[in-house]
């Protein structure tokens, strides 16, 4: 089923985890260079984190919104079955506000743990904006993504 229409008045997608292959999620995020630019980076992190066995990646932020120009994109990934031997230490790197993490990959990548402030999954609390309104995200598998 292809991603639902962004909501009219918030720009999000609709509440819940929208699942696609990652030709739609460049098909439908990358309308103009910012964001293309952003896709770039996030496949190349998505391409490290199914190199070493990740099979869910939820991506989130103003990325996935109707906003012209996001500054970045904000991702979590599933560490179940991923081979931490072989993932690039940048992805454990959350120092300086995932300063590292930015430079390489233009947007920030957590780990599905929990989140302190909320006591909920990081993919549960991606689903909520600053103001707790609920919002949709969207899931990829890192192993099928090709360029």
């Amino acid at each position: 089923m292809p991603l639902p229409s962004f909501d009219p008045e918030t720009g999000y997608l609709p509440m819940g985890e929208h699942t696609a292959p990652w030709a739609e999620v460049v098909d439908r995020f990358g309308w103009n260079p910012v964001r293309r630019s952003l896709l770039d980076g996030l496949f190349d992190a998505l391409t490290l984190l199914g190199e070493a066995g990740c099979c869910r990646v939820w991506l989130n932020g103003s990325f996935v919104t109707a906003k012209d120009e996001p500054d970045d994109f904000d991702a979590v990934w599933d560490h179940d079955g991923v081979d931490e031997t072989t993932l690039d230490p940048i992805f454990f790197d959350l120092a300086e506000g995932r300063r590292a993490q930015k430079m390489r990959f233009g947007g920030e990548l957590f780990p599905n743990w929990t989140n302190l402030s909320s006591d909920s999954l990081f993919s549960d609390f991606f689903q909520h904006d600053r103001y707790r309104r609920r919002k949709g995200i969207v899931v990829l598998d890192p192993r099928e993504v090709q360029q």
